[in-house]
């Protein structure tokens, strides 16, 4: 019998995968997988939602007036130039959308965020990767495989799954090399964290031209994941055309007040951006005394590299930390068969993840 055929190409999609949150048999679990903030929402965003439970059956603004308007105080942007969305990733799915097509090409990097390319998949465009050298974004390979079918060039800085980064001098010979209808995506989910003094977000290069959108979201360093609420910095061509093509209501009620509330704490996000520097660093230090490879990280997570021995392997990591009822991320699926990514995350849960890596390589980390 017949049946309704999907658009070419999706039924090839992979579905992206989540960290995963729960161990069988397991009832204390502690869940590193998916780079959620340490100490989750800030207390002013959880006394928000509490008070405002009463109007949840009311719609959101539509037009997300008070939260953009709130993002371009505190940036210095103009208002009209934010565009906000359900998480960063439904913005990068609306990128994809209005800029590229059956025929046209979207350039993403080897290591890069999972979604680029099933967004690219989803509009029928041709995925083009870019290697990358030493696990961090190669501008010189990006360059290279422009074409006259390249429509968009997403690139996270910095970089999740890895935590490396290219500096503000490398991005803007990024931008000079593209032709003005490439439309560069700079992913900046994990600016807060970064703490270099050659970094940009990208915000610089949307206000100096037309084809440069940066993205944020505060699913990281806000610990506002299940909310689900990022946003965009974008020329005004672009920020008109992704207004015209969103869903209605695309962000919720309470995703907005919590969103609120987020920007007003600075001193919630200061302690967060502390606590992920010390532990971040004393993680490092802590599984390279184990004889492992951490490569330099500016995220809120580490990535672990396991030798290819029977026994020692990133999967049997994984399979041991699970025994321990701690959740990691795998990252077979990002061209890292060989590593496990770690968030960063209390100081007691970090503290069992390294005597966790100890008992898994017989070794001690101040040997």
């Amino acid at each position: 019998m017949a049946s309704p055929k999907p658009i070419p190409g999706l039924i090839d999609i992979t579905p992206y995968a989540g960290g995963e949150s729960e161990i069988e048999g397991v009832e204390r679990i502690i869940k590193l997988a998916s780079n959620e903030g340490a100490f989750g929402p800030s207390p002013m965003v959880r006394a928000a939602l509490q008070g405002s439970i009463g109007e949840y059956h009311r719609y959101p603004d539509g037009d997300c007036g008070k939260i953009r308007r709130a993002i371009a105080d505190k940036y210095g942007f103009p208002m009209d130039n934010i565009m906000c969305g359900a998480g960063s990733d439904e913005l990068i799915g609306l990128i994809a959308r209005c800029y590229a097509a059956k025929g046209d090409e979207i350039i993403c990097c080897a290591h890069g965020f999972a979604m680029y390319p099933i967004y690219a998949r989803q509009v029928g465009a041709d995925l083009v990767v870019a290697p990358e050298t030493d696990i961090t974004v190669d501008v010189d390979a990006v360059l290279a495989r422009l074409t006259a079918r390249t429509k968009v060039v997403f690139i996270a800085n910095p970089n999740n799954p890895t935590g490396t980064y290219i500096p503000t001098a490398e991005v803007e010979r990024l931008r000079a090399g593209l032709p003005g209808q490439v439309l560069l995506v700079l992913d900046s989910a994990y600016s807060e964290f970064v703490d270099r003094g050659d970094y940009t977000d990208g915000a610089d290069l949307v206000a100096a031209g037309d084809n440069v959108v940066m993205l944020r979201t505060f699913s990281k360093i806000y610990g506002m994941g299940g909310l689900r609420l990022g946003w965009a910095y974008c020329p005004d061509l672009v920020a008109d055309v992704i207004n015209k093509v969103r869903s209605p209501f695309n962000v919720s009620y309470p995703a907005q007040i919590a969103g609120l509330a987020a920007l007003e704490d600075d001193e919630f996000v200061a302690r967060a951006r502390a606590h992920n520097l010390e532990w971040r660093q004393w993680t490092t230090d802590q599984v390279r005394g184990l004889g492992l490879e951490v490569p330099d990280s500016v995220c809120n997570f580490v990535l672990v590299r396991f030798p290819d021995d029977a026994g020692r392997s990133a999967e049997d990591a994984d399979q041991f930390l699970n025994s321990r009822g701690i959740i990691t991320r795998r990252m077979a699926g990002y061209g890292l068969p060989d590593a496990l990514r770690i968030s960063i995350g209390l100081d007691d849960e970090m503290r069992a993840v390294v005597a966790a890596l100890e008992e898994f390589t017989g070794r001690n980390s101040t040997e």
